[in-house]
């Protein structure tokens, strides 16, 4: 049983996912399914996307308290591509900023009909909370929540690693960065222990290691030159200077010298290791520009999966709404 009180809020009375708050607690069978699902929508630059009206009838409501350009894109896209209605809130001009609660703002969406609320915040526990509250027929799906969870991050992610290693059974996976802070780390590493990686590391300097009492299992590094070594996936964090307090880090030039993921540095993961960032970059500082955009990246084919996995989020969470999906 999970230990996230969240996993327990996104399952309906029969069990299936009615919300998407977090990526703990679903099998390896559920992930699997919507790995799958999102493969179907993926097509090849220069085509034209996947489309269909699974979402027709539908409204999808984009309610971004913090700044998103991918995230908030591709819900959109994704949205627009099922045949959904979809409003996006400028939260800066919303009636939040005249003193309204966040749920007297989702009350008003659902009393307008939207029925799918896509919710990015830095309060940590708020799209569990406002789960819980919400009408039967509406669902909230979490598009990163404070440093705890971004599991559509996560779900691209793997179907990126997926398609370029297939089994997971034999991998050995890096995160690297600012842990403490990530919600990207948090639900990558959810995904891929579920999907049954031979082995996870996670490194950052000490100030940016999370508690001890996160990611169980996973091997601990503060030095950057022994945590690469002989790894199949290579993914670089960014420097997340708008959640740290008073971590001690070198300034970006001394960060990237003793950290940044460099040349030099990934000739010591696997021949054919793949590099993978998470968006924003903060380029030549967590990660080498000639390394971001170099033949073992995949940078940019994580992003055409993020409008891939979240059709296929909205689309299982839609038919579960109606009743129509699988346990």
């Amino acid at each position: 049983m999970s230990s996230d009180p969240s996993a327990a809020v996104q399952r309906d009375a029969s069990g299936r996912l009615r919300h998407l708050i977090t990526l703990e607690g679903l099998s390896r069978a559920e992930i699997t399914t919507l790995l799958d699902l999102a493969q179907s929508y993926v097509r090849p630059a220069g085509a034209f996307p996947a489309r269909d009206r699974g979402l027709a009838g539908h409204t999808v409501a984009n309610l971004f308290f913090e700044p998103s350009t991918r995230t908030r894109v591709s819900f959109e896209l994704a949205a627009q591509r099922l045949g959904a209605e979809v409003v996006n809130l400028d939260m800066q001009s919303s009636s939040r900023v005249k003193g309204e609660t966040v749920l007297d703002t989702i009350y008003t969406l659902q009393a307008m009909h939207a029925d799918i609320l896509v919710m990015r915040d830095a309060e940590p526990g708020l799209p569990a909370a406002i789960a819980q509250l919400v009408a039967p027929h509406v669902a909230i799906l979490n598009a990163g929540e404070a440093h705890l969870s971004h599991p559509t991050q996560g779900l691209l992610d793997a179907l990126t690693v997926r398609q370029h290693k297939g089994d997971f059974g034999a991998l050995r996976v890096l995160i690297a960065g600012d842990i403490a802070h990530s919600r990207v780390a948090r639900s990558a590493w959810q995904a891929f222990r579920t999907l049954g990686v031979a082995e996870m590391r996670i490194a950052a300097p000490k100030d940016l290691l999370p508690g001890k009492e996160e990611f169980a299992g996973a091997s601990r590094y503060t030095d950057i030159d022994r945590a690469i070594e002989g790894v199949d996936v290579v993914m670089a964090l960014r420097i997340q200077r708008e959640r740290m307090g008073s971590a001690r880090i070198p300034d970006e030039a001394g960060y990237h010298r003793t950290f940044g993921i460099t040349p030099e540095r990934l000739r010591q993961a696997a021949r054919d290791a793949l590099v993978m960032h998470p968006g924003p970059m903060n380029r030549d500082v967590e990660i080498a520009s000639i390394v971001a955009d170099g033949p073992q990246s995949v940078i940019q084919q994580q992003v055409a999966n993020g409008v891939a996995v979240r059709m296929a989020v909205l689309t299982t969470i839609a038919r579960n709404l109606r009743g129509e999906g699988s346990r």
